[in-house]
């Protein structure tokens, strides 16, 4: 096959099964002094090479591929060749283009990878983070010239005076389509699409290393790009941009269109049931209440203990924490019932809403400033904010207990939509489980894409946590701060009849004498008293 590109402009390339694909581009400007060409597929892997014979040291293969060309003196035209390395035909779209000498050539000083001149970046993702990894860029020169040496001085000459901007770009959320992804993609390969599309997240120096961590977001496309810059002659241009859903299309178990585990549907679904009914009715049925709180307590910090110290299979692990959350609701129950002080049940109440408030503050922004990436700073400042709120609901419990049943409540049921429509608002809190479950998740960027779910995820959130507090305070406004214990009740009714003789049921035999006669009737029988005569009137 043969297929004719012009500068800039898309095409769509469909390659067939063990056929190569000979890409062409001719009638070159003189001015234009290297050439990028890239090719983009949404998951399947396609080889492109300098030769028709693609070797390791001459090809990449990937889904998203590139190579630069670096121009002769005379050269007119140039050709690639396109190929699937998998036997199976491959559909994806192709653009080329063109720089001049003044632009800076990406990858141009490569020493890590297999490419002389290396303008692709290279994606790793796992459960917790993703990262991007480039070569360093040349200063650019003139056409049919020798490049400029890349560490023989580090002066304003020199390619260290390069600057590299990192952009993100999020796909629409809840849509794997592969038309999707070749439209957006399309908006941002090249400078000025990136840069009026996209986001840019930090901007490294020469001096920095070329590689760039990002949370995971398993099942939401995001493409990343990163463009060199040279401030001295004000011009830039573009690695091969790359994209990852943070999952794989092909995997039998877990792929991207069966991320959501049947048991997280199940529990979180449920959870999100609890957390309604807690958001308008915990305060009034406080037992129902400490078993929610007990539970979610103790649930998350198993889950984080034996997910940091076993293998287990997560369907495991999910249900031992739900166990051990069982129990840790039990528990909290009958600390309250049996010495009816709800000062511990406070405390937990406060620590849960805490948590919650911590993790949403470095959900902002704040999350990514460079002082938090120290575990330090982050844990010192996240544990202060947990324990802050304990101490106001020690001064005001009845206030804070409701506050914190409408806000946690309300989130709660945030999760259950989101064990089935993705939204992500559910990263507040897993953002948080990463950074503790991971060591290298500190220098991990923690954006993630706000689209119409997300507003209407939050506006659910913020309508149920206030009509949750409005309409408990107003209910429990003439009621006492909180329900007695059952426990303490009886143990004080007991005294009163104890000590008032007066009180009919002084003079009840104990349950304990009264089951004792019951079992002595049962097994012995009654003797008659002797005659009995009536009464004469």
């Amino acid at each position: 096959g043969h297929i004719e590109f012009s500068f800039g402009k898309f095409r769509n390339v469909s390659l067939p099964k063990n056929v190569t694909v000979e890409a062409v581009v001719s009638k070159i400007p003189a001015d234009i002094t290297y050439i990028v060409f890239q090719f983009h597929t949404q998951h399947q892997n396609a080889t492109l090479s300098y030769d028709r014979i693609p070797t390791v040291s001459s090809s990449q293969t990937g889904f998203d591929v590139g190579l630069l060309s670096p121009l002769r003196l005379l050269q007119r035209s140039l050709q690639w060749y396109l190929l699937s390395p998998e036997g199976s035909p491959v559909a994806g779209t192709a653009v080329i283009l063109p720089y001049q000498q003044s632009d800076p050539v990406p990858g141009g000083c490569n020493l890590e990878f297999n490419l002389s001149i290396d303008a692709s970046i290279y994606l790793h993702y796992n459960l917790f983070e993703t990262i991007i990894r480039f070569a360093p860029a040349n200063i650019g020169y003139a056409r049919g010239s020798s490049p400029p040496l890349c560490d023989v001085n580090m002066g304003q000459n020199s390619r260290w005076r390069l600057q590299y901007d990192v952009y993100q770009y999020f796909l629409p959320e809840n849509n794997l389509s592969e038309e999707l992804l070749i439209t957006h993609i399309q908006k941002v390969a090249n400078v000025q699409e990136m840069t009026a599309n996209g986001r840019r997240l930090v901007t490294l120096t020469s001096n920095d290393k070329t590689m760039v961590s990002f949370s995971s977001i398993p099942g939401q496309g995001v493409i990343y790009s990163v463009i060199v810059r040279d401030p001295l002659l004000n011009t830039s241009a573009s690695y091969v941009p790359v994209h990852t859903y943070g999952c794989s299309f092909t995997s039998m178990l877990d792929n991207c269109y069966t991320l959501g585990k049947v048991s997280t549907k199940v529990l979180f679904t449920m959870l999100g049931i609890a957390g309604l009914l807690i958001c308008f009715f915990g305060h009034r049925f406080f037992k129902s209440e400490l078993f929610c709180v007990g539970f979610a307590f103790v649930a998350f910090l198993f889950f984080f203990l034996i997910t940091r110290t076993s293998s287990l299979d997560y369907d495991l692990r999910l249900a031992l924490a739900t166990v051990m959350g069982v129990v840790g609701g039990v528990l909290l129950v009958l600390c309250w019932w049996r010495s009816g002080s709800v000062l511990l049940c406070v405390i937990v109440v406060g620590m849960i809403l805490g948590f919650l408030v911590s993790s949403t503050f470095f959900f902002t922004p704040i999350g990514n400033f460079q002082i938090f990436r120290s575990n330090a700073v982050f844990w010192v400042t996240f544990s202060s904010i947990v324990m802050l709120f304990p101490l106001i609901f020690l001064r005001w419990p009845r206030e804070g207990n409701i506050t914190a049943c409408a806000i946690v409540g309300g989130y709660a049921v945030v999760l259950a939509v989101n064990s089935y429509i993705y939204t992500s608002l559910s990263y507040i809190v897993l953002d948080i489980l990463k950074r503790a479950l991971n060591n290298d998740f500190s220098r991990a960027f923690t954006d993630v894409p706000f689209q119409a779910i997300d507003f209407i995820m939050i506006t659910v959130w913020v309508v149920l946590a206030v009509s949750g507090m409005v309409l408990q305070l107003y209910r429990e406004r003439s009621r006492p701060f909180f329900p007695p214990s059952p426990y303490v009740m009886w143990k004080q009714e007991r005294e009163r009849r104890k000590t008032n003789i007066l009180d009919p049921s002084y003079h009840v035999p104990s349950l304990w004498s009264r089951l004792k006669s019951r079992l002595r009737d049962a097994f012995q029988r009654r003797e008659p008293a002797g005659e009995r005569t009536p009464l004469l009137l």
